[in-house]
């Protein structure tokens, strides 16, 4: 292992994309500290800690902080992948950018950009409704001066948070190493780890939390970091055949091979876009008073049943949605048939394609109920051992994902210039 860091920094362009990459992050974290113009942040973080629901905790888990103190990144990136579903399901009812998103790279940029102007609408919306509900929590005690100027002000600011954020991931993906989107995830669900590690020492020394108790949760996180892994990495292998074939004036001989299938090809994205949904209307009812949003408010709360239907049910359909969007066994088919290519018993073109849209149907049923049961692990343990458990479920699984993918892109900029991997004797293969 330290023999791949050796290398890391033996290669200037790798170098100079990880430093770029940490510098970007650090430029994120330093953001989540300024307060928003006219809010008294501590009062209302503490304010928000005792009485807002249990998915506003968790969604501050995400932007490490910054939505309890509303900085300036109080709504974090939520708002751009808000966007991106958006776009993404209209992609498959709307001719025109289902034409966009075929047309190669001009089209993708095309998408990018209606992406970006979606991300400022949410979080122009997003913001003005949490700059009213700030000025009516604690009859304006949070703000110093409500008006009109502190909720446009409010709203320009978040609004611009929000954006210097999706250029901050947009520059990590061009420039630096990883996607830069689910580093800022990645970064924020970090950056509250020192403080999870803290509340758990703390229940356990007041007694709140048996000693045996916290073995129990130390061998779950480490089963569930196996788990997560080894579904990770796991794929279902169609063997493929390549006959005979002559290009030119070469002949190319047979030879077999396989087409990996990933057990759960959409990765993290699912849990993710579920999450932004519910995080939609939560940002609202965390902000105001009216009786019948806190009353929604309450029912999505995490450990509710409504919450976690709603969850788990929207996990499996963007693991299904995601999964159609990046393998079309149409097109596998076809560049199968093109080039020779062969599933031994199934016949070329539409056999093939339906056999490949079989066994993909059935494998990601496995790994949508393997994402759904990871992500709602904590409530599980919570409703069982009456143990809070700040380690599993999303947070985890999107670490985890990251990291691999991370991990994934550094091995593969080390072989290309015939280095040793980044983990001698292991492969580390990304999920896509």
């Amino acid at each position: 292992m330290f023999t791949g860091l050796q290398n890391i920094f033996r290669i200037p362009e790798l170098r100079k994309r990880i430093l770029f990459t940490l510098m970007m992050l650090a430029v994120y974290r330093i953001g989540s500290h300024i307060p928003t113009p006219g809010v008294r942040g501590e009062a209302l973080s503490q304010y928000l800690h005792q009485a807002a629901s249990g998915l506003m905790g968790f969604f501050d888990m995400f932007s490490g902080g910054a939505l309890s103190k509303v900085t300036i990144f109080a709504l974090g990136i939520m708002p751009y992948i808000t966007a991106s579903i958006v776009l993404q399901l209209l992609t498959v009812v709307v001719p025109r950018l289902q034409a966009l998103a075929k047309e190669g790279e001009a089209g993708r940029k095309k998408i990018t950009e209606y992406t970006r102007y979606g991300t400022v609408l949410i979080a122009a919306f997003q913001s003005f409704w949490m700059a009213v509900g700030i000025e009516r929590m604690g009859e304006g005690a949070f703000v110093d001066s409500a008006g009109w100027s502190f909720r446009i002000m409010a709203m320009i600011t978040l609004t611009a948070g929000t954006t210097f954020i999706m250029w901050l991931g947009e520059q990590i993906t061009e420039r630096g190493i990883g996607n830069g989107i689910s580093l800022i995830i990645f970064a924020g669900i970090v950056a509250g780890l020192p403080s999870a590690v803290g509340n758990t020492i703390g229940l356990m020394r007041s007694g709140e939390i048996p000693y045996y108790m916290v073995v129990v949760i130390l061998g779950l996180i480490i089963s569930v970091v196996a788990a997560i892994i080894i579904m990770e990495r796991g794929q279902r292998k169609i063997p493929v055949q390549y006959a005979q074939r002559m290009v030119g004036r070469r002949i190319y001989k047979g030879q077999s091979t396989h087409l990996p299938l990933k057990i759960n090809s959409a990765g993290v994205i699912p849990p993710i876009f579920a999450s932004s949904i519910l995080l939609f209307p939560a940002t609202i009812a965390g902000f105001t008073q009216v009786g019948w949003i806190q009353a929604i408010a309450q029912q999505l709360a995490p450990g509710r049943l409504l919450y976690t239907t709603v969850y788990v049910l929207m996990i499996i359909f963007f693991a299904y949605f995601y999964t159609a969007i990046v393998f079309n066994p149409v097109d596998i088919a076809d560049n199968l048939k093109k080039y020779g290519g062969f599933i031994p018993g199934i016949r070329p073109g539409k056999k093939t394609s339906d056999y490949l849209y079989r066994v993909l149907t059935r494998i990601t049923l496995g790994g949508a109920l393997y994402l759904a049961a990871v992500c709602v692990l904590p409530d599980i343990f919570y409703k069982a051992f009456n143990v809070p458990f700040y380690f599993g479920g999303t947070s985890l699984l999107i670490v985890i994902g990251v990291a691999l993918d991370t991990v994934s892109q550094v091995e593969s900029h080390l072989i290309q210039r015939h280095y040793g991997g980044f983990l001698k004797g292991v492969s580390i293969k990304g999920r896509r």
